[in-house]
């Protein structure tokens, strides 16, 4: 290919002529089934080679529907206009969701069902949908350099998701990601999971850690298949599908399932694994019934919450942790949340809170959130919190100015020699005992910012905003009226 770097940028312009392409989230969609289908194609060749059985490699996929076949423009030319527009959409998307896929099929066959369950064509002009196939076969994936600038360019596509509307919720600034990764430090041979897994971010994240400890082609098996992933929606499956495949991992443990329908108190030691990072979902809900996987004191609304849940029934013993969760999580002193928290500091320890800038995710969104560290090693005993600033010259972090790994390098610095830190008359750097975190009925509050700029925000995310603020000043006024009452032996409950 001619010119990968504004390969995004030309793919962009055809689709902007096209009428069945509505906004940033579908172009994305449009490309993502094509490069799955494209990168598939070219994986299959190398199986093909590596086929160690007497009988060739067989492809699930039918013969004419293999991108080779109807995709790739033989002598320049190729299925174009109504015709390539009939085979897409009546024999190509039917055949590719229909496939015979059961519990013994292959999972590297598997994917491919999977992928297109639910997935769209939306272009309605053929004649610039073949400019699109061809724009995308003529990456050579084969060769290995030009796979690996192409894999950064797909990063460039997934990035794109933060300012394509409600779309940005399934991608986590790599920035972010590799400092967690790193942080965690990876081990051969552990399992590393992800059960809202969006794009895949923590998957590379923790692969790319990983590989560079790799010795002996048993290491480079033991990293290839150390993660696990689920996602609940098509749009960020098959996206988090393909980068698997980009970044080599033949055999994607990625599923296409909702995580929190299985009740947690069914889960053995089996379903449990050595790592967990994650980006929980958080500021929605789930389904009422969800609740009722749950026990009854942990059965939160909030998304996040229940995840924290699966969390905590899914980390081995001695397992690690590291998981970003809202402001809303600190401070909430509801039933839920505190059994929650109560569990999480009485049988984890939870050594480190990392306070981050509300930016971190904009445009998506403006609320601020957190990084929990945490172990399986026993109860906390006592918590760090640290503040990381924005960087110099930052006022707010944007998708011209985004977050970079290299923004985290005093939280490294400070995590490596940690001491408390005092700024302008605020704690930026503290250790509290868990004691005093029990005092304060499980508001985590600690170390924040202390001068917010006024920020102009969507209505929703505004209300959201004066929601959690008016529920931090609740639990502070209720925390300090409990302590009043019980020094002056005042029953409010017995009081007409």
């Amino acid at each position: 290919m001619g010119n990968l770097s504004n390969f995004v940028k030309r793919v962009r312009d055809i689709m902007r002529n096209d009428a069945g392409i509505n906004g940033d989230a579908q172009r994305i969609e449009q490309i993502a089934w094509m490069l799955f289908l494209k990168v598939y194609d070219s994986k299959e060749d190398e199986w093909n080679t590596t086929f160690d059985s007497k009988e060739s490699y067989q492809s699930i996929i039918p013969e004419s529907c293999r991108w080779r076949n109807w995709a790739h423009a033989k002598n320049g030319k190729g299925m174009t206009g109504d015709t390539l527009l009939e085979f897409v959409n009546n024999t190509l998307f039917p055949t590719l969701k229909k496939l015979p896929v059961d519990a013994s099929t292959p999972i590297k066959k598997a994917i491919v069902q999977t992928t297109f369950a639910d997935a769209n064509n939306y272009m309605k002009d053929g004649v610039l949908l073949r400019q699109i196939i061809n724009e995308i076969d003529d990456i050579k994936f084969d060769e290995y350099e030009e796979s690996r600038v192409f894999a950064g360019i797909y990063e460039t596509i997934l990035r794109e998701l933060q300012s394509a509307g409600s779309a940005g919720e399934f991608y986590t600034p790599r920035a972010v990601t590799d400092f967690m990764a790193q942080m965690i430090d990876p081990q051969i041979g552990e399992k590393m999971a992800d059960f809202a897994c969006g794009t895949g971010g923590f998957l590379t994240s923790w692969l790319k850690v990983l590989r560079q400890k790799i010795q002996t082609t048993t290491d480079e098996n033991l990293c290839n298949n150390s993660i696990y992933g689920v996602e609940k929606k098509q749009f960020p499956y098959i996206l988090c599908i393909t980068n698997m495949l980009l970044h080599d991992v033949d055999v994607p443990q990625v599923f296409h399932d909702n995580t929190l329908l299985r009740d947690v108190l069914d889960y053995t030691e089996d379903d449990q694994v050595d790592v967990i990072l994650m980006n929980p979902p958080y500021g929605g809900s789930e389904k009422p019934e969800i609740k009722n996987h749950f026990p009854a004191d942990l059965a939160s609304s909030e998304t996040a919450d229940l995840f924290m849940s699966v969390i905590m029934y899914r980390l081995k013993e001695n397992g690690r942790a590291a998981v970003i969760l809202p402001d809303g999580f600190l401070f909430g002193t509801d039933n839920a949340k505190v059994a929650i928290k109560t569990k999480l500091f009485s049988e984890f320890n939870v050594h480190t809170i990392i306070r981050m800038p509300g930016s971190v995710f904009s445009p998506y969104t403006s609320i601020t959130t957190n990084i929990l560290f945490f172990d399986h090693t026993g109860p906390t005993e006592e918590t760090w919190f640290y503040r990381l600033d924005m960087p110099k010259g930052y006022k707010h972090f944007s998708k011209t100015k985004p977050m970079k790994l290299e923004h985290f390098a005093p939280a490294v610095e400070w995590w490596r020699d940690r001491k408390e830190i005092q700024l302008d008359g605020f704690g930026k750097a503290k250790k509290y005992t868990v004691q005093e975190i029990k005092d304060r009925n499980y508001n985590i509050d600690l170390c924040g910012y202390p001068h917010e700029e006024e920020e102009i925000l969507p209505p929703k995310e505004l209300i959201q905003q004066y929601q959690e603020k008016r529920a931090s000043l609740n639990a502070d006024i209720d925390r300090i009226l409990a302590q009043i009452t019980e020094i002056l032996g005042i029953d409010l409950d017995a009081q007409d």
